[in-house]
């Protein structure tokens, strides 16, 4: 009877010890995790940066805005459950015109790195909503860099700022000796948007001078993918390609057909932001591809990927774009159809004509090397959009009703 009672005390007290040491590894493996904060995390950028840093070990913090609908969608594959003892991606009600909000998530959560990823960043709704814009993406970038220096983390943490290349405004005197625009080409941002953006870059150089911060400007050429937002211009062009090429749309309208733009995939560009942060030294990096294409040529792209050619007629806000052949079997437009006219109400008031980035530094500096170019990052979206539509198709079918999302 005491040897039994002896051994079950024993094997009881074991027990507690074993769950008692896995309780401490845990605790203390998640303390030697670097740990991330990311704004925007809900957006095409974080999405995929969060992916990143989650694959590298991090511990992943994000700060979401609150909506009466969900709007995580992006990121529902890396959902883990907050009961989760190993938790290691955590969202966080926030807004970045919310000064004590974005001070308290970051002394909770006390990050390695910040990537302020967050914007109202379409350069066209900049011009209905300017005063917006200047609050988020302007003085958003301020209360970030303010916070982490009112919490003394400014020797702990490490702060990338999302730049954008719509600060050079397109002036081609103002490109490099090789036609491209650099880390030192003269700025002039052409919309609200650039101008807050602008403020948001020069703040981030202001507090990495003033107060030793290793705070970085990442001055992002235009990427795309997947998960880009709707209602930009390349996911508007491959999502309305794939309605066309499947019998849901007539046709697409759209801007300025000339202007040209250096696109490159989200993923190369968001693996660039994570290795600025790794660097030995704070500065800022151009992120581009080196080469520029027109819009009529990345809508030339898309149909192509349907099998589907096109001839574009008439100068302006005349030109259309009728079918002229259709190759895959499963996308069947009927020919001489007109399938694009451009509508004059999408024109910027003030249009940056080129954007083409020099990405020179970062490739000799810090090794980075893009995987996509310009015809596989249009494949992945096209793939992608052909797939999403189809399931439209699919309800259609079935007698049920279908969202019309389009702007």
């Amino acid at each position: 009877m005491f040897t039994s009672k002896f051994l079950t005390t024993k094997l009881v007290t074991t027990k507690r010890l074993t769950v008692k040491n896995r309780t401490t590894n845990n605790t203390n493996m998640e303390n030697t995790r670097k740990v991330a904060l990311i704004t925007g995390i809900t957006g095409q950028d974080g999405s995929y940066l969060a992916e990143l840093l989650l694959e590298k070990g991090y511990i992943v913090h994000g700060i979401k805005r609150r909506s009466s609908l969900f709007n995580t969608n992006r990121i529902d594959h890396l959902y883990q459950d907050p009961h989760d003892p190993n938790q290691r991606l955590k969202l966080h009600y926030g807004d970045l015109t919310d000064s004590m909000n974005l001070t308290r998530i970051i002394q909770e959560s006390q990050p390695d790195e910040i990537y302020n990823l967050g914007a109202m960043s379409h350069v066209k709704v900049s011009f209905d909503m300017p005063e917006y814009v200047g609050n988020v993406d302007a003085l958003g970038t301020l209360r970030i860099l303010e916070a982490v220096r009112l919490l003394g983390l400014s020797k702990k943490t490490r702060i990338y700022q999302a730049s954008t290349s719509e600060l050079f405004g397109g002036l081609p005197e103002n490109k490099n000796e090789r036609g491209f625009y650099d880390e030192n080409s003269p700025l002039y941002p052409r919309s609200p948007y650039g101008v807050a953006k602008i403020y948001g870059f020069w703040i981030t150089k202001n507090y990495r001078e003033a107060y030793d911060m290793f705070a970085c400007n990442g001055l992002l050429f235009n990427h795309e993918s997947p998960r880009r937002g709707e209602t930009f211009v390349t996911r508007k062009i491959t999502r309305a390609v794939a309605k066309i090429a499947l019998g849901l749309q007539e046709k697409i309208f759209l801007g300025n057909l000339e202007a040209k733009r250096d696109w490159g995939h989200a993923k190369d560009y968001v693996r660039m932001m994570w290795m600025i942060l790794q660097a030995d030294k704070a500065e800022d990096w151009v992120i581009a591809t080196g080469v520029t294409t027109t819009v009529r040529d990345f809508v030339r792209m898309a149909f192509a990927e349907v099998g589907i050619a096109l001839e574009f007629k008439g100068e302006g806000v005349d030109e259309k774009a009728y079918v002229t052949a259709c190759s895959h079997p499963d996308f069947q437009v009927e020919i001489g159809k007109e399938v694009l006219s451009i509508d004059p109400s999408y024109f910027r008031p003030t249009e940056v004509d080129l954007l083409l980035g020099d990405p020179t530094k970062a490739k000799e500096k810090l090794g980075w090397i893009p995987e996509y170019d310009l015809a596989g990052l249009v494949k992945d979206m096209m793939e992608g959009d052909v797939k999403l539509m189809k399931k439209d198709v699919d309800m259609l079918k079935a007698g049920h009703e279908i969202l019309k999302q389009i702007e």
